[in-house]
């Protein structure tokens, strides 16, 4: 029998001397010595199997009761669920997977600062259970499209398979680069129909230069700065140019899970499939040498000049401008601030171009956490800055916990319960977004606060003093995220807020 040891110090000793214990059965040099080793250990007097059993069984639970002392966590029926993020960026401590007496330690291999970024996937709360979509997908793991100018790397249905609403895409442009001209295609999903894809964007640093028309040829040429938007309809054929020193980088969004930056219908992919003369033929007043130099193959993002700082690149639309500005000036949008951080909301209330996507960026300050709630749509997110956990509940007794940091996406489905708790001493910043014209979601405690109190005692048990609180507390909408002070440790892992 193989035993998997339970502590490190017992593989040192206890299963040495535990093992040096059985009898000394003929080693195994073949299939027919091992038949006879097998018959031999059966025919071995069972009161001494069971004897040696027990001793094996007595410094295993020795050990593990050693180990459950000085592990940080109290023992099952009176275990904490926090997150264990803390100690395991402790100096000198080496993640284990074990929470009061569940678990045991790993003796490897094992991907260690991995399990050190994500102690609640490998030391779970015991509040989970069931099972729960892959609610997380780290962009570092996604594959990177390098081009001469920039790269692009994306999180979609391919990798995040719960995610059918939203696709994300990280890309960075050089200074002069261009995202060339393009038009979203339509992408192919399972059931071989054709969606096409509005695109989202949110500026992570650098400046960018965005062009674009509407169907009724009414165009806009704008410069988008860090923290601002741009919003493309489907089908708005578009550029994008890096401008800044150094370049920058930006999010993409797609109103379509199943998106594929690879996808896209590119100007330079469609003017070198299609016969010069019907080039010549569609741009009356063009020469057949006009097209010498156009690409024979699409370019994607490439380098170029980039436009002088005095040169705006206005160009006047016999139509117009675009009614509806393409671009929003979110970093310029003053936040909600609140108990614990701050919100911002923008949807097509306040930037009326963007029909299909609402988003919300927040942040929290470290102790606090995004409220219990959720939404009518697919949440997908996008972490800035700082680390967080968050549990989905799926119902039926199913809640997974997370552990994210910056630069990692996530998806959960449309109902789900969660909230969004920063961990470690830096605030958290990371934006929400949602396939809507119009952000909403519903507040656990503001349902409970505006519930009948006899429903909400008859349910939970609140004394009457609870109630009032709750209402006072929680009946506006102003609580998105909650803070509370002067925390300390309660038996059973349970919380006392001073």
């Amino acid at each position: 029998m193989i035993f998997r040891p339970l502590v490190t110090a017992f593989v040192a000793s206890a299963m040495l001397s535990n093992v040096l214990a059985f009898p000394a059965f003929p080693p195994a040099t073949g299939l027919g010595s091992i038949g006879k080793r097998d018959t031999e250990t059966k025919l071995y007097p069972k009161n001494v199997m069971e004897a040696m059993r027990k001793r094996f069984q007595a410094t295993i639970d020795a050990q593990a009761k050693d180990v459950a002392s000085k592990y940080p966590v109290e023992h099952l029926g009176n275990v904490t669920d926090e997150s264990l993020w803390d100690y395991f960026h402790e100096h000198g401590v080496m993640p284990q997977p074990i929470r009061g007496k569940t678990g045991a330690t790993s003796a490897g291999p094992e991907w260690t600062e991995g399990n050190r970024e994500n102690p609640d996937s490998y030391a779970p709360p015991n509040s989970d259970h069931g099972s729960v979509p892959q609610a997380k997908w780290p962009f570092a793991l996604s594959h990177n499209r390098l081009q001469n100018g920039g790269w692009a790397r994306q999180s979609n249905i391919d990798v995040l398979p719960v995610s059918t609403e939203i696709a994300g895409v990280n890309m960075r442009l050089d200074e002069g680069a261009y995202r060339e001209s393009d038009r979203r295609a339509p992408s192919s999903t399972p059931q071989s129909h054709w969606h096409s894809t509005a695109e989202w964007a949110f500026v992570l640093n650098g400046t960018f230069r965005i062009a674009s028309i509407d169907d009724e040829g009414r165009n806009i040429v704008a410069d988008v700065g860090p923290g601002d938007l741009w919003y493309f309809p489907a089908g708005s054929p578009h550029t994008i140019q890096g401008i800044s020193a150094g370049g920058g980088e930006f999010l993409l969004i797609f109103d379509d899970g199943h998106f594929s930056e690879d996808s896209t219908l590119l100007l330079t992919d469609f003017t070198a499939h299609i016969p010069r003369e019907v080039l010549v033929k569609n741009f009356p007043g063009l020469s057949n040498d006009d097209f010498n130099n156009a690409p024979g193959s699409s370019l994607y993002i490439f380098p170029s000049d980039p436009p002088a700082s005095n040169d705006t690149q206005q160009v006047e639309s016999p139509q117009g401008e675009v009614p509806d500005s393409f671009t929003y000036k979110f970093s310029e949008q003053k936040p909600i601030e609140l108990l614990g951080g701050s919100v911002k909301v923008v949807d097509s209330r306040n930037f009326k171009a963007s029909k299909t996507i609402a988003a919300v960026e927040v942040t929290i300050e470290p102790g606090a956490m995004r409220e219990l709630h959720w939404h009518k749509q697919q949440e997908w997110i996008y972490v800035i800055s700082g680390h967080m956990r968050v549990t989905v509940f799926s119902g039926q007794s199913n809640a997974r916990t997370y552990n994210f940091g910056p630069g990692d996406t996530g998806a959960w489905q449309a109902q789900n319960g969660h909230y969004i708790e920063a961990l470690g001493d830096e605030p958290v910043k990371y934006l929400e977004v949602f396939k809507s014209s119009r952000y909403s979601d519903f507040s656990l405690s503001q349902w409970l606060a505006l519930t009948p109190p006899a429903a909400v005692k008859a349910h939970l048990g609140f004394s009457d003093e609870a109630l009032k609180t709750l209402y006072k507390n929680f009946a506006k909408s102003d609580h998105q995220v909650v803070k509370r002070d002067g925390r300390k440790r309660m038996p059973g892992g349970k919380r006392s807020f001073d």
